[in-house]
């Protein structure tokens, strides 16, 4: 099961009932931060859960809505007395940017790594998930992420017994492990089918369209985008700002063929997103104006 809550969905500045962008992802354990603008740490509380466990935290760019909620998220996790390490991940400049910013939280009791994007496409790859970025097309480095959770196949007990693998290395091989014992070696593969269906997130804000975002969000079960404009009026802006609005990424959601799309990354002028979704949703028809600590829990198909 993958928890997804997009926590604050105001861009720019937050506001009285709009925080700004961000999202949280937990998954076996692991939880995974996507932004930390200002008031970011307001919003975990308003959904109940705490930063301390927060294990990665990744940055689509530098802009201050976007990353601005760092220093003060790093000290209420070193006054919760934190030791494990937190890795970040981020455009190219992001040590210069982080250490700029823990000028105000210098002294921290747990080890924050840095790691920072070298190409246009680039895979983190952790226990059970995969976090993927992409670039996009703002006016600075911008990147998109999907979160991937792979599923691997069923163990098959007829194959394992077929090959007379010892049953003492069935739960071993499994779990992934290869194995050598008494000159043989067994695989994964010997003993599992093929890979099923996992789970997969794209998130993505600040950008123009770009074929990009449709070929990584292909497969997605739930793809997360900004709609910072619904006054149709305002689509010269966007492309001025290098900005999405809600129709632009309505088409975005239909040419990747997801099954749901929630727009997020609002502009503080836009007041009441839902008034436009009528349009938006002739475009692609399950579009949700998200607001703030929408939360779905996603789960594996069943075999």
């Amino acid at each position: 099961m993958l928890d997804v809550s997009l926590l604050g969905t105001g861009g720019m500045m937050p506001l009285p009932y709009r925080w700004l962008t961000a999202l949280m992802l937990r998954y076996h354990g692991k939880s995974i931060l996507i932004d930390c603008g200002e008031g970011t740490q307001i919003a975990l509380r308003e959904k109940g859960w705490s930063p301390n466990p927060v294990d990665i935290i990744c940055f689509t760019h530098y802009h201050a809505d976007h990353i601005s909620g760092l220093p003060g998220m790093l000290l209420t996790m070193g006054n919760a007395e934190r030791k494990s390490p937190l890795l970040l991940i981020g455009p190219r400049g992001l040590v210069r940017v982080v250490t700029a910013l823990r000028t105000i939280a210098p002294e921290l009791p747990f080890e924050v790594r840095c790691e920072e994007i070298a190409e246009d496409e680039q895979v983190f790859s952790f226990e059970g998930f995969q976090i993927k970025s992409f670039k996009v097309n703002h006016s600075v480095v911008c990147y998109g992420y999907s979160m991937v959770v792979e599923r691997k196949g069923r163990f098959d007990k007829e194959r394992a017994q077929e090959q007379q693998i010892p049953m003492k290395l069935w739960n071993r091989l499994q779990k992934g492990e290869v194995i050598t014992e008494n000159g043989i070696t067994y695989t994964p593969e010997m003993v599992l089918g093929e890979p099923r269906k996992g789970l997969k997130v794209t998130y993505c804000t600040d950008t123009r369209p770009t074929e990009s975002i449709v070929s990584n969000a292909e497969g997605a079960d739930l793809l997360i985008l900004e709609g910072m404009y619904g006054e149709p009026d305002k689509i010269a802006k966007a492309k001025e700002n290098r900005h999405m609005t809600m129709y632009e990424a309505a088409a975005v959601a239909k040419a990747a063929q997801v099954p749901e799309l929630w727009l997020t990354h609002y502009s503080p002028s836009l007041l009441r997103p839902e008034e436009y979704l009528g349009s938006v949703r002739k475009i692609f028809s399950n579009t949700i104006a998200a607001k703030d600590g929408r939360t779905v829990e996603l789960k594996f198909e069943e075999d």
